[in-house]
């Protein structure tokens, strides 16, 4: 596919200027989708799409020339689909947001997109000023599920928890308060609420939540939400 507009007006933005906007690559397989998220995006003074992909092995490419800080990914897609793109660029550039960005709502792409790291899972569907503020939320490193979609996700949750872990070997030790931390990303909590409930500022929890990733070496904060559960690291709600 060759350079679209966005790309050409954006090469010399990724070596510095512009980077007080969120900087996003949009992969579709639907040239005229790609256009339409254009027009909107355009509309947004703090976003900016800086390259577009038409298939999951190119948007592995974009990201990596032009290191975005969210992406929007359509899960199927010619080559490599939307979760293995995914899991290409979580494995490359872990602090990268991803956001699936699709008409699917099977349960099962939904847990896909979780696993391999996705930041949130949209439904096209949805007016197109929440897609942007869904990008605000991810940047700021928040997870967005449909909520007719949210309760299958619990009841996964519910399912992980009451099983066994599958091995015996300690997980990599936490802090006290990254314990804390966790407990709370598990409920839903967004940082500026951990923040108050704990009296740290939001910077803190950013770092926590970072640590807690690294140290259990996952994606995002869904995925932290899950293993808390599977391993009973947190306590049910009084």
């Amino acid at each position: 596919m060759s350079p679209s507009p966005a790309e050409q007006g954006s090469r010399s933005s990724s070596l510095g200027e512009n980077r007080d906007r969120i900087r996003i690559v949009i992969a579709d397989d639907h040239d005229l989708y790609r256009r339409g998220m254009q027009a909107v995006i355009g509309l947004e003074q703090d976003l900016e799409i800086v390259a577009e992909a038409a298939s999951g092995i190119e948007a592995v490419e974009k990201c990596f020339e032009y290191d975005p800080d969210v992406v929007l990914l359509d899960v199927r897609m010619p080559g490599n689909s939307g979760i293995e793109a995914c899991t290409a660029i979580k494995e490359k550039a872990p602090r990268t947001k991803i956001l699936i960005l699709t008409a699917s709502d099977d349960e099962a792409d939904l847990f896909a997109a979780i696993k391999a790291g996705a930041s949130g899972y949209l439904l096209k569907d949805l007016p197109t000023e929440q897609i942007a503020q869904s990008v605000r939320m991810a940047h700021a490193g928040q997870s967005m599920i449909p909520p007719h979609m949210a309760s299958q996700l619990i009841a996964e949750f519910s399912r992980l928890s009451n099983e066994p872990p599958k091995d015996a070997t300690p997980g990599p030790r936490l802090t006290d308060r990254e314990l804390e931390v966790l407990g709370l990303v598990a409920r839903g909590k967004a940082n500026k609420e951990i923040a108050s409930q704990l009296f740290i500022s939001e910077n803190t929890v950013k770092n926590h939540v970072r640590n807690i990733l690294e140290k259990l070496q996952l994606h995002s904060r869904v995925e932290a939400a899950l293993y808390a559960m599977r391993r009973n690291l947190i306590e049910p709600d009084a």
